[in-house]
């Protein structure tokens, strides 16, 4: 039987989100890990899979998709996988939606971007962050954060309701990307702690696996933050 190819990096989130699924999920895949920092994904063979060239995406049975959320509807529709991830209700269904959909510019945004200046830039070129940036960067990340824990999460244990859909595991990769450059995402935010609680404890172990990198290269930054420090007392 010819599986599933999962091109991915764990450095991206989306990444991490899609490989917690499939193993939580049990749906056979052959990973094909690319390493981004490296620039294994600007590669002509990747490049003639995905235009792009960006991670995640998914080769299966012919079709090759590029868009994560896409690819976790189709594997939510394609194999066999509990409805409560994905309802086929449609008023259930449209409730996971609308969090994936307002997510794109919101909680994804936010977190990435802020994840990008003060960490990944300053660490790709070995120059330090544009404070003023970083700072309004946090700002408009904490807001966020906020709508997490007083719109999303004010009445009920998961995103859309009393049971975890895939938008929750969307949601918690995302927010913990910021740890890297050294943001506690959890800090005063009680109900956003308790819920990516419920959201590691139902994606054991494969949650803590996907998300090694996050404490290594959060490691890495603080290091690298360390050193241009003492370069610059």
């Amino acid at each position: 039987m010819v599986k599933l190819k999962f091109y991915y990096d764990f450095l991206s989130q989306p990444s991490r989100t899609l490989y917690i699924f499939m193993k939580k999920t049990e749906i056979p895949f052959e990973p094909k890990p690319l390493n981004l920092r490296q620039g294994q994904h600007l590669t002509e063979e990747i490049e003639s899979l995905n235009p792009f060239k960006k991670v995640p995406f998914i080769e299966d049975k012919g079709t090759v998709l590029i868009e994560s959320v896409a690819i976790l509807r189709y594997l939510c529709r394609t194999y066999n996988v509990a409805d409560h991830w994905y309802p086929l209700d449609i008023k259930k269904q449209a409730l996971v939606d609308q969090y994936l959909e307002w997510q794109h510019n919101n909680t994804r945004a936010h977190c990435t971007e802020y994840f990008r200046h003060k960490a990944l830039w300053p660490l790709k070129t070995g120059q330090a962050a544009n404070v003023e940036k970083v700072e309004k960067l946090e700002k408009k990340m904490i807001e966020n954060l906020n709508l997490l824990e007083n719109i999303w999460l004010k009445d009920k244990p998961f995103l859309c309701g009393d049971e975890i859909t895939i938008s929750d595991l969307v949601a918690a990769c995302e927010v913990e990307q910021p740890r890297i450059a050294g943001f506690d995402p959890l800090v005063d935010r009680p109900k956003l702690t308790k819920w990516i609680t419920r959201v590691q404890s139902n994606f054991s172990p494969f949650y803590k696996e996907a998300h090694h990198i996050v404490v290594q290269t959060a490691d890495e930054y603080q290091y690298y933050a360390s050193e241009l420090s003492k370069k610059n007392s």
